[in-house]
């Protein structure tokens, strides 16, 4: 079968000991609003647009060792993200680095999944 293709709407979904409490961190970090929620999951994702989604699922488990997938959130300045970010929870891991020219910090939300903030101009 042939036809036109289509892109598939992307999301990601982040497993999770405390859903309300991530919901709240992830939905301030990436400024997105709650879309949907029922049972273990939460959906966020913007208003308007066509961005990834990000899935909440509580799970049972405790996270083991280093994330397989994480976020990179990109900003035109790093050290007032970093910042912010910080008032909402987050903690950085190690100092900041240069790499393919770009500058990167890591960092990890409230339950330890580590994420990095880039700096770039786009």
């Amino acid at each position: 079968m042939s036809g036109p293709v289509t892109a598939p709407r992307v999301s990601v979904a982040l497993d999770c000991a405390d859903v309300e409490r991530q919901a709240d961190f992830w939905a301030k970090a990436l400024g997105y609003d709650r879309l949907f929620a029922e049972a273990q999951y939460v959906v966020l994702g913007p208003a308007l647009g066509a961005a990834p989604r990000l899935v909440l699922q509580q799970v049972p488990e405790a996270r083991a060792g280093k994330n397989r997938l994480h976020l990179d959130l990109h900003v035109r300045v790093m050290a007032d993200e970093v910042a912010r970010l910080e008032t909402i929870g987050a903690r950085p891991l190690g100092t900041p680095f240069d790499e393919c020219g770009c500058r990167w910090q890591v960092m990890t939300d409230s339950e330890g999944n580590e994420f990095c903030v880039c700096e770039d101009d786009e």
